[in-house]
């Protein structure tokens, strides 16, 4: 009996499968009734992808002369600063025309002074020039370069010699410095630009940037957010009354001394790209001059405020100058950097309480 039963349980097994067989085989004929194809497997394939594992490329950025943002390949040239006459007896004075940048200082009896700054461009003849002053050596000891003047007192000359550029002195018997013959002395001194580079001291090179500029003028700091200004009148003592009117065919500021156009030997008006007014504390050194008149300098190591004027419009900045031998900045209220336009720029060393600038 116990192996009926047995055989029972296996026949029974096996009619098990051949009924499941046959229901899977119905299914499939019935899944292929429909037409609807069993759809096949999705295979996805990386394609080979070879990273650059190369440097991103360094944009180029075309050279500028260092202060004038002017582009083009600058002269290793040391920059050289000149002590010009600014007085009715001097003018038209040689080379200003031609100058980078010009710094109009006041000296003793409230004589307006220029510091003419040259290295793009190289003059024939600059002068008359003239002697030191104690503001000079805070105007150029940042340029590292040459200071040329026809002479000074012994402390002013101190203050000179510990500026850290090369002394250029007509006293001293500086080559390329010579008297003209066609003014009267004291007003006679005049000198050769290419004989100072010629006989410039071992190291000393093209100045670093001083002002930050624009690559155009449409992108300087005035001109997109400035004021349009047409006429920049300056008192800069009693003696002193530089007007500044913009010219917007010739694209600068064009110079008179007072109502009288200023102009340079050549017959070139003066003008500049860049107008800068800086207001400065202008206090009297321990220094005299004939008669024991007081020889002022200015308060140019700290902070203060500023006007620049560029491409017919104005824009208040404020200056900042850190050390003697750092160059002055100048910045917006937000802190950044105001850029010039590419050109040549005049600096107005206004005195603080008694100079005034009226923008019209």
């Amino acid at each position: 009996m116990v192996g009926t039963v047995r055989r029972s349980t296996t026949a029974r097994a096996r009619g098990v499968s051949l009924l499941a067989c046959g229901a899977l085989l119905a299914l499939a004929a019935c899944g292929s009734s429909t037409g609807t194809p069993t759809p096949a497997s999705t295979v996805t394939e990386r394609a080979d992808v070879v990273a650059d594992k190369g440097a991103v490329p360094t944009p180029e950025v075309e050279p500028v002369w260092p202060l004038t943002g002017v582009a083009g390949q600058p002269d290793p040239r040391p920059a050289i600063a000149v002590k010009i006459e600014n007085t009715s007896a001097a003018r038209p004075q040689a080379g200003l025309d031609q100058a980078d940048v010009v710094w109009e200082t006041i000296v003793e009896f409230e004589v307006s002074r220029f510091v003419a700054v040259f290295q793009s461009q190289v003059p024939g003849e600059v002068g008359p020039i003239r002697s030191v002053r104690p503001m000079d050596p805070l105007i150029v000891s940042p340029l590292g370069g040459m200071l040329v003047y026809s002479g000074g007192q012994p402390g002013i000359l101190a203050l000179a010699n510990a500026a850290g550029v090369q002394i250029v002195s007509h006293d001293a018997g500086a080559p390329g410095m010579y008297r003209s013959k066609e003014r009267k002395a004291p007003h006679n001194v005049y000198g050769n630009p290419a004989e100072w580079w010629a006989n410039a001291e071992a190291g000393r090179t093209a100045p670093g940037q001083q002002f930050a500029f624009a690559r155009s003028a449409e992108q300087a700091s005035a001109v997109t957010g400035g004021t349009p200004a047409g006429t920049l009148d300056l008192r800069l003592s009693g003696q002193s009354n530089p007007v500044w009117a913009w010219d917007a065919a010739s694209g600068t500021w064009l110079r008179s001394e007072g109502g009288t156009p200023a102009t340079a030997a050549s017959g070139a008006r003066l003008s500049a790209v860049n107008v800068v007014s800086i207001t400065a504390g202008h206090p009297n050194t321990e220094f005299g001059a004939q008669g024991g008149a007081p020889v002022p300098t200015y308060d140019l190591v700290g902070s203060g405020d500023a006007v620049l004027a560029t491409g017919g419009k104005t824009l208040p900045v404020r200056w900042q100058k850190d050390a003697q031998e750092q160059p002055m900045r100048l910045f917006l209220p937000d802190g950044s950097e105001a850029t010039l336009a590419p050109g040549n720029t005049w600096v107005e060393l206004v005195p603080a309480g008694t100079g005034t600038l009226t923008v019209s």
